[in-house]
């Protein structure tokens, strides 16, 4: 049974890696989904693969930092297909910038935060009123165990960029649970997605590498697919009384 028939979502930052994977796991529940992302081309490679599985879906190009095109992007959705119940906010990530404190330039902290933390606002302004509308919806809003634990491969911009993502997931949540819209969060660790995370982690030697599998109690890296279970279980109705939390699939890494 598809927990997602025919519920039109979108997914920010879904042309490739983690985003993608979420599209994927949307889509194989009956959703139609929306692949938003700033990588044109990338962007219709996976429209086509979607659409070639039998699966429906639809690319816009979009800057989630951008007001006045997360508003078009609402516009054209409900153009095409009437309606939005499923919203994952996805885009973001360290987004290639310096990790060591010393090195963290202002543009290096807009970047993050403008991706992670506005963008997920801009996108939930937008996209509630017409929930409201329908009389409910899903977020699902991507944050990382780095907001309430550390990171590993990025800086203190990613931390608090992923901690503004659970607060706003909270706050989003009580203000509007009376109109029926569940907002919740999902937290991956480190997951294999990616050329950048691919990269540092391949930089690593063995030593290295077996110290961080040895924090994390299940002994091996999360993979996107086991971070799209967790997104789809929250958008589907298996979650219809869960609002407001931060699910973490990190292999219990922080039990120590």
């Amino acid at each position: 049974m598809e927990r997602l028939k025919n519920r039109v979502a979108i997914v920010t930052g879904s042309a490739r890696g983690m985003g993608k994977a979420i599209a994927e796991g949307l889509a194989n529940e009956g959703a139609w989904v929306v692949i938003c992302d700033i990588l044109e081309g990338e962007i219709q490679n996976t429209v086509t693969e979607l659409l070639n599985k039998g699966y429906k879906a639809m690319g816009l190009k979009v800057d989630v930092t951008n007001k006045t095109q997360v508003q078009q992007m609402v516009q054209d959705v409900r153009s095409a297909w009437g309606r939005i119940d499923i919203l994952v906010n996805n885009a973001g990530g360290a987004l290639n910038t310096p990790h060591l404190l010393h090195e963290i330039e202002e543009k290096h902290w807009d970047l993050v935060l403008n991706v992670n933390l506005k963008g997920a606002f801009f996108c939930c302004q937008a996209i509630i009123p017409v929930m409201v509308e329908q009389g409910g919806g899903a977020i699902v809003n991507i944050s990382a165990l780095a907001a309430h634990y550390r990171a590993s491969l990025a800086g203190v911009q990613y931390t608090a960029a992923k901690a503004g993502v659970e607060g706003l997931t909270r706050q989003l949540a009580w203000d509007w649970g009376p109109k029926g819209i569940r907002v919740n969060a999902v937290a991956p660790t480190v997951t294999m997605t990616g050329d950048r995370v691919k990269g540092l982690w391949e930089q690593k030697d063995e030593e290295e590498r077996q110290r961080t599998l040895s924090q994390i109690p299940l002994r091996r890296l999360g993979t996107p697919q086991e971070v799209a279970a967790a997104v789809v279980f929250l958008a589907s109705d298996e979650a219809s009384y869960i609002t407001g939390i931060c699910l973490d699939v990190v292999g219990g890494r922080y039990l120590r």
